[in-house]
């Protein structure tokens, strides 16, 4: 038996792109619903009550565009409103962007473990308190980069202004003798190559959205949603249309998909 509706994804942004590009990889059956919320993006300097406001209209249209499961792919989302999303989808299944790798992060074998995420993640302490859920022993450095995401969305991916910003934020003592590293923002994986170069390859960083999309698989497996659609759709929506969603879409899902603006 399958179950061919659609998934729902929502960020602010291109960050939850690198989760729909690794749900259509591993999941190539699947229809999939994206929403880009570009009109109020960066989640990560607004207010937990703007968060809350902005996210859960998302998750009331993707319910109403039928969707199967919603995947809250920000971080932000989830440390601030993933209580609320849940509420509102009832028995809609939602995966979020922190528990599944909180959990698998918590069992391995690490001394410290550092995350980098933005001021509205870091002001929750979730990575922190969702680790310490399953083992009270690891240390966890959190550190607030807001620079990363502004630079990642207005497309100064390789010039000099993100390198600075990386050595700022790379040399802070909050990360000192970390192993390991957590992309604490769905757009981080986007730079994880100039990343791990101003760490000069010595943390290990955690790679957030397969850890993600497998938990995706695992529960749609449990809840027999899994869907067969041989001719699967990838359906774009954004609140406010920018070039560089536009450039990123079409890198990750070729030149055919087309873009609609909605606002919600």
């Amino acid at each position: 038996m399958s179950d061919n509706r659609p998934i729902g994804v929502f960020d602010s942004g291109v960050g939850g792109l690198t989760i729909a590009k690794e749900i259509k990889r591993l999941l190539p059956n699947e229809n999939i619903i994206y929403y880009g919320d570009t009109k109020h993006l960066p989640y990560g300097d607004k207010s937990k009550e703007a968060i809350i406001d902005f996210t859960t209209k998302i998750t009331q249209f993707l319910i109403e565009e039928n969707c199967k499961a919603i995947v809250i792919a920000c971080n932000s989302a989830t440390a601030n409103a993933a209580k609320e999303i849940k509420k509102i989808a009832g028995d809609i299944l939602v995966i979020d962007v922190i528990s599944p790798v909180a959990k698998k992060v918590a069992f391995e074998l690490h001394q410290k473990i550092g995350v980098i995420a933005t001021k509205a993640t870091v002001k929750t302490h979730a990575y922190r308190k969702a680790i310490r859920k399953y083992n009270k022993h690891i240390k966890v450095a959190e550190l607030a980069t807001p620079l990363l995401v502004p630079i990642i969305e207005e497309g100064f991916k390789n010039t000099a202004v993100l390198t600075h910003a990386l050595e700022i934020y790379t040399s802070n003592k909050k990360l000192d003798q970390i192993d390991t590293l957590i992309l604490g923002c769905t757009h981080y994986p986007l730079i994880q190559k100039e990343i791990n170069s101003a760490f000069e390859g010595r943390v290990k960083i955690v790679n957030s959205s397969l850890i993600v999309v497998n938990e995706l698989i695992h529960q749609l497996e449990k809840q027999n949603l899994l869907g067969q659609n041989s001719n699967p759709e990838y359906t774009f929506y954004l609140s406010d249309y920018t070039d560089n969603f536009n450039r990123m879409t079409r890198l990750f899902f070729g030149k055919s998909i087309s873009l609609t603006q909605k606002q919600l």
